[in-house]
């Protein structure tokens, strides 16, 4: 249980960054549209995003909803399997970002209908976002790094273990 509390903790920190940058952009940015940082590279611009990643599937909130639980409980399913070693911690810290992220989208799906973005790379017109968005992304992409070059078979059956059916056969016979 204390484990559980402890592990609350990276998460409600960085789900409180997300909902406090979003809570700025709307009493600072959406008044005013946009603050130019860098003139031409990298604005902070107001936009109420209806749809998923970069504006698709606009006004699908039903279709949005149900996929954040799943992600959820699918996290904290795993997080619950994952050894509390200091091998495991960059894994751990991945879930923590990647789950601080659906949940700080889905509070803004939920209650105001439409998620707050507001960072916007003007330079190459990329897609408006916000620090959920960073999470969600930069851990996928460290979390598919760390499968690939850092985790082994061993660690793999460590998180989840196979059944020894077989054995517990072949002693009855």
């Amino acid at each position: 249980m204390e484990r559980r509390i402890k592990s609350l903790v990276p998460f409600c920190i960085l789900l409180l960054a997300d909902q406090l940058t979003k809570l700025w952009a709307l009493r600072v940015l959406r008044p005013i549209s946009a603050i130019s940082v860098i003139p031409g590279i990298f604005e902070l611009l107001y936009v109420e995003n209806r749809g998923a990643a970069f504006g698709i599937l606009q006004n699908r909130q039903w279709f949005f909803l149900p996929i954040s639980f799943v992600v959820l409980f699918g996290l904290l399913w795993l997080s619950g399997k994952i050894p509390e070693e200091t091998r495991f911690h960059p894994l751990r810290v991945c879930l923590y970002f990647i789950g601080a992220g659906a949940v700080g989208n889905m509070i803004d799906r939920i209650f105001r209908k439409y998620v707050v973005d507001f960072i916007y790379f003007s330079l190459i017109d990329f897609p408006v976002f916000n620090v959920a968005d960073i999470y969600v992304t930069v851990s996928a992409v460290a979390l598919v790094g760390l499968i690939l070059f850092y985790y082994g078979d061993e660690d793999f059956e460590r998180i989840f273990p196979k059944k020894e059916t077989g054995r517990i056969e072949n002693e009855r016979k």
